[in-house]
């Protein structure tokens, strides 16, 4: 196993011209979201989930979206509910949410 279990990758990109963007579309939230839902479920640090923010991850006419690492599944989604269930059963339980997966995986 590597230092983390899994990594988590928030796109937090900003476009000029009001161009489509995850930061316009919720990415800055959900970053800081999910950083907090790791140190409240005690998840943080070695072993457990590393959630960091990234600049364009390229699928920017489907954001706001996010990767999980090592499975590489990309996710979008629409509130905290959805970064919830994301969080219960892929970081926590392993068990990738299908609904919310973005097709070409």
């Amino acid at each position: 196993m590597g230092y983390y279990r899994r990594h988590v990758f928030v796109c937090t990109n900003q476009r000029d011209g009001g161009r489509t963007c995850c930061a316009a579309t919720g990415g800055d939230d959900a970053g800081a979201y999910l950083k907090d839902r790791m140190r409240a479920l005690g998840l943080r640090g070695r072993g457990g989930v590393r959630v960091s923010t990234a600049g364009c991850l390229g699928r920017c006419g489907d954001g706001p979206v996010l990767v999980v690492y090592p499975e590489a599944i990309w996710y979008t989604f629409r509130s905290h509910q959805d970064l919830d269930e994301i969080v219960e059963r892929h970081l926590c339980g392993g068990d990738p949410v299908a609904r919310l997966q973005l097709a070409d995986q």
